[in-house]
């Protein structure tokens, strides 16, 4: 029985979204940017796709901006906000547990001149707002917070920081990481006071390559890619169509009966936690309860390398991950973890179960019944 539990890494594409990139691929290959009918049926398709998503954060469509996934979308938002406001002041601030897409491009903007404020978060990896209100200063132009946290499934209180930010410094711009959020929380910026919210598709059930950048309207942005002026001149170059319309589709999908989603998954991972916990010497990172991510346990497991674990329970066709896999597969000390505070002895013994819609009881009780025999096996060569 193999059982995927690493949906945090990357989900299965869902058949509509990969039958449409196909025939994209095959049939309706036009580039939009050509004024004969072909490009105007893939320009249809893009169109299409945008009208999709802004419904889905109740936004306007010309305010999504198409990016080939959620580390451009970061850059896009973090450099291109700088850049733009640089004349208004060089201090941007995130918390110490970003994915490595947002940290390793705040290090860049401190090697260009600017201050970057790094908040802390408590055991749970939950910012204080009271934090963030002290670190807004009148050069603060940036403030970029993830909503759910990519290994613990920590998540952020964006509504009340949005707020916040806006009522210290109302010029100051607000971008959220939501590549672990949207498709498991309801999204809407405007509510929220977001100016930019970033977000990936193979996240969603969509196709690797693709995502996309919400900019608000009238946000001062300057863009990283120049050329032909693609995408109202925010992301020049030729639109991946098939990855977009297939974008669109897994988008409108998981949407689609989302309360019934969430709330099954939410059981799942109560279920999973319940089960898993019974088992001596693990133990689970963050909340247990419906504060945290639907989607997202990180367990750690004493006396037991998160490597040794993860390819145990590979040998069993179960697929976890160790932290965070869309960095690189080279294994490395998780800041997320040494900022929560997490005991030395579980920072190199922690692995991630990661849940979808698709993800059934079935496959749950197969991976915990596989954990409850390899760990006492594994435990006996413990080092000393």
């Amino acid at each position: 029985m193999e059982v995927y539990l690493d949906n945090s890494a990357t989900t299965r594409c869902c058949e509509e979204a990969a039958q449409l990139v196909v025939k994209l691929l095959t049939e309706d290959y036009g580039n939009p940017s050509s004024l004969h009918n072909k490009g105007v049926i893939a320009e249809n398709y893009m169109n299409d796709a945008r009208k999709k998503i802004a419904k889905t954060l109740k936004v306007q469509e010309k305010e999504i901006c198409f990016t080939s996934g959620g580390t451009e979308s970061n850059n896009l938002a973090i450099i291109g906000v700088a850049e733009a406001n640089k004349r208004s002041g060089k201090h941007v601030i995130t918390t110490s547990i970003e994915h490595p897409s947002v940290s390793a491009t705040m290090a860049y903007l401190e090697e260009h001149g600017y201050e970057v404020t790094y908040l802390p978060v408590d055991a749970y990896g939950v910012i204080s707002l009271d934090d963030l209100k002290a670190a807004i200063r009148p050069d603060t132009i940036l403030v970029s917070l993830m909503q759910v946290n990519n290994e613990i499934g920590a998540v952020e209180p964006i509504a009340e920081a949005g707020a916040l930010i806006k009522q210290c410094n109302p010029q100051t711009l607000f971008h959220v990481d939501a590549i672990q959020s949207y498709g498991k929380m309801r999204i809407y910026p405007a509510k929220m006071h977001v100016d930019l919210l970033s977000v990936s598709g193979h996240k969603i059930h969509g196709p690797k390559g693709s995502g996309f950048l919400y900019i608000k309207d009238k946000t001062k942005i300057h863009p990283l890619l120049n050329g032909g002026g693609q995408q109202r001149g925010m992301r020049s170059g030729t639109e991946n169509v098939p990855a977009i319309a297939g974008l669109g589709v897994a988008a409108e999908r998981i949407y689609t009966g989302f309360e019934e989603k969430i709330d099954r998954m939410y059981t799942l991972r109560e279920h999973f936690i319940e089960e898993v916990t019974k088992i001596p010497g693990v133990h689970v990172n963050g909340h247990t309860d419906r504060s945290n991510a639907p989607h997202i346990v990180s367990v750690s497991t004493e006396g037991v390398r998160a490597e040794v674990l993860l390819h145990a329970l590979e040998d069993k066709e179960i697929y976890v991950s160790a932290g965070s896999a869309c960095s690189s597969n080279k294994p490395s000390v998780s800041h997320t973890l040494k900022s929560i505070g997490l005991k030395p002895e579980f920072l190199d013994a922690t692995i991630r179960f990661s849940f979808c819609v698709e993800t059934t009881k079935e496959e749950i009780d197969y991976a915990v019944k596989e954990m409850a025999a390899l760990v006492p096996m594994l435990q006996k060569y413990t080092r000393h």
